[in-house]
């Protein structure tokens, strides 16, 4: 007993060095990723309690207090939410502490890139608190995060416009034959799998023998806008590329899979009825891996001040730079970059953070969340359908406005 007292007092002592040696090694620079790497954690954090903590979840009284105990697969995504919940709650009291932060001599810059090992702590005690709350705050959350996941939908398409725009000017750039044909076999590809996947959701969820009008409506809606794309896109007025038309095209029939999927499996219209469970391994896997993606793009992209992080004060520091630099700076240089503007707004960036947590408890949880007093669950329904639906729409109204804008307002800068 004594020697395994011992042996865990060591391992404990060697996590905790182990702990303080990686925080004392987060520089000014790898902030950035660093908060990346909190919220993977809080990911990691999710899944493992969605997959463990329902038995001791059903013995606490404040959360099992039904009449009777509700299935554990509403246990589990309890303890999503109430992790999602903690992890928003970070991030939000972040994103309004440093509101308004302009100058890198403002004391909540060094809020913003330093003390982790205090915000790992708090980190901690809120995800722990978070677990002593009643339900009804929980259902609160579960509602406000179907409709917070819709804006860092938003975000997402804000982030995959500047990735695309900017992966189709790298290549137009080269000014090679070979560059322009590696353009339209992407293009290409990705129209061909717009209309293979129209093709599926035609067949899965407009079934001949039922009234499926809504859905019909749904993805014809979708293919409008995809031809609307390209048309707009290749006129001589707007002689913008089809690379981010066929870009967003794809991404917004995914949109459409996932609202149509979204739909409660006793609907007729629904061809997954057949599915037991809210959310395949494969969509789950594929929406977190997007989620990550784009937290981690918009965590780099926050490095350059030309893009929508950045706030109007701040000069273009960041072009032609490199995104992460890794080189160590010397301490009179850091002492010079304090009186230097930020390069990018700390608050919106922690707001994406925020909205991405919301995002990511609706994935893992399938967005089925809610419970009666029967303690029955709801499976995903009709305000899931229309925040992804609504968010399909939404993506093609920016990206049409992001190609007719520069021409209804020249003077203007877009």
């Amino acid at each position: 007993m004594w020697a395994a007292s011992c042996l865990a007092s060591c391992c404990a002592a060697c996590a905790c060095d182990a702990c303080r040696t990686v925080v004392s090694g987060i520089s000014r620079r790898s902030a950035r990723i660093a908060y990346c790497g909190l919220f993977a954690l809080s990911l990691i954090v999710s899944w493992i309690l969605r997959e463990v903590a329902a038995p001791l979840m059903e013995k606490l009284p404040w959360i099992n207090h039904f009449h009777q105990t509700p299935s554990r697969e509403w246990f589990e995504t309890d303890a999503v939410l109430r992790v999602s919940l903690g992890n928003f709650l970070f991030f939000a009291i972040l994103a309004i502490t440093m509101v308004g932060v302009k100058s890198q001599r403002d004391p909540r810059d060094g809020v913003h890139h330093g003390g982790w090992m205090m915000k790992i702590i708090c980190w901690c005690l809120l995800v722990i608190f978070m677990f002593f709350l009643p339900n009804e705050i929980i259902d609160l959350y579960e509602t406000t995060s179907k409709f917070g996941s819709g804006l860092f939908l938003l975000v997402q398409v804000v982030l995959l416009l500047d990735f695309v725009h900017r992966w189709n000017d790298t290549w137009v750039g080269y000014d090679e034959q070979f560059w322009y044909i590696a353009l339209f076999v992407v293009s290409l590809v990705c129209y061909v799998a717009t209309l293979v996947f129209s093709g599926f959701l035609f067949h899965f969820f407009t079934p001949s023998g039922h009234d499926c009008g809504l859905n019909t409506f749904f993805i014809v809606m979708t293919l409008i806008f995809a031809f609307i794309f390209a048309i707009v896109a290749l006129h001589p007025a707007v002689s913008s590329s089809v690379l981010p038309a066929s870009v967003l095209s794809l991404y917004c029939i995914y949109l459409c899979y996932s609202a149509l999927a979204s739909e409660p499996r006793d609907y007729e219209c629904n061809g997954l009825h057949n599915h037991s469970k809210a959310v395949s391994t494969g969509t789950l896997t594929l929406g977190l891996l997007t989620t990550v993606l784009s937290v981690v793009y918009s965590a780099v992209r926050a490095g350059s001040s030309t893009t929508l992080l950045s706030p109007p004060s701040s000069p273009r520091a960041g072009a032609g730079k490199p995104l992460l630099p890794l080189d160590n700076k010397t301490e009179e240089h850091e002492e010079k970059e304090k009186a230097k503007p930020v390069t990018y707004s700390y608050s919106f960036f922690h707001i994406i953070f925020a909205l991405a947590s919301m995002y990511s408890a609706m994935l893992l949880t399938g967005w089925s969340t809610s419970v009666g007093e029967s303690g029955k669950l709801v499976d995903v329904g009709w305000p899931s359908v229309w925040v992804r639906i609504v968010t399909g729409w939404a993506t093609a109204a920016l990206y049409i406005w992001s190609l007719v804008a520069p021409i209804l307002f020249p003077d203007r800068e877009f």
